[in-house]
């Protein structure tokens, strides 16, 4: 006799409509040009997708200068500096933009509040390609990079003067609310976004892991350790209730011996994880336990963007 598992599966969880539309202009690009097409960084920070997209006719690298000049590059979901689509236009390449328009906004955001002279806030993780490419929209030295509650207390801008404020769209909605609360304080005349730049996705994924954290003895998150939204899912998890919780990629990685006393377990997916990850967990599972599936739904996602015009041609 196996023993009994009680699996809560979060939704929304996996993948998000930017990570969609970025692998599906991949494989569009495939389809038109043909293989190879040159991809600039990880398209979303996924190995299972990015090594499937490879055995499709993907070359994936890190900067410009490892593509050729006669083959399409695209440029990934986290978006690049200007400097990047200015580089290839220089060389005649022919290159397709994969950023999600989320964090698009966030950039044209930006650009309004330095076209104000404003200087601009950004909210994010040091290193990190969004953070990057977000702070590339501006000349240097004109973005000030905000990681946390303790470098919001000490940074020092004058306070007469307006500021901007943009995020990463990745980041736990309860921490950053932390650091903008600490700004509000200190600069009372911080614009805000008018809509909120933590993406709709991660706000969901978020508030879904809420709502199973303190049913589970254990929560499982399906994704990369490159991927910020995963990251702080587990994160939250262990905020809210679960402080057995943990980031697996695959199935192969779950420890088995670590669920001892485990009844119930939860499982979500960063958004650039597949569902087919989160079904390749759940049989592993099936295969020591007894296990009975539930479904806990926050909310539905209808979300959807559109493809780049010169790839519908």
């Amino acid at each position: 006799m196996k023993p009994s598992l009680t699996i809560l599966l979060a939704g929304p969880r996996g993948f998000c409509a930017g990570v969609d539309r970025a692998i599906n202009i991949v494989e569009r690009a495939l389809e038109k040009f043909g293989k190879p097409v040159y991809v600039r960084h990880e398209i979303v920070h996924n190995k299972f997708v990015v090594d499937s997209l490879r055995d499709k006719g993907a070359v994936f690298v890190e900067e410009l200068d490892d593509v050729p000049d006669d083959v399409p590059v695209v440029f990934s979901a986290h978006g690049v500096a200007k400097s990047v689509p200015a580089e290839a236009e220089r060389r005649d390449m022919t290159y397709v933009d994969a950023t999600c328009p989320l964090v698009s906004r966030v950039h044209r955001a930006a650009e309004f509040h330095h076209s104000k002279e404003h200087p601009v806030i950004l909210i994010g993780h040091k290193g990190h390609p969004e953070v990057i490419g977000t702070m590339g929209q501006l000349p240097e030295g004109a973005v000030i990079l905000v990681e946390n509650v303790e470098q919001a207390q000490t940074i020092d801008l004058p306070t007469d003067v307006s500021l901007g404020l943009v995020t990463q769209t990745t980041l736990s909605v309860d921490d950053t609310k932390e650091v903008i609360d600490v700004l509000k304080d200190r600069y009372p005349n911080l614009e805000k976004p008018k809509k909120e730049d933590i993406c709709y996705a991660t706000t969901n994924r978020q508030s879904a892991v809420k709502m199973i954290a303190q049913k589970s003895d254990m929560i499982m998150v399906i994704g990369s350790p490159k991927s910020s939204n995963s990251k702080r899912l587990v994160e939250v998890a262990k905020l809210n209730g679960c402080e057995k919780s943990m980031l697996v990629q695959r199935a192969s990685e779950i420890d088995f011996s670590q669920f001892d006393g485990v009844n119930t377990l939860g499982i979500t997916a960063g958004a650039s994880a597949p569902e087919v990850l989160v079904e390749e967990v759940v049989m592993a599972c099936k295969g020591h336990f007894d296990v009975r599936v539930t479904f806990e739904t926050f909310t539905e996602e209808n979300v959807t963007f559109k493809l780049p015009a010169s790839l519908l041609s």
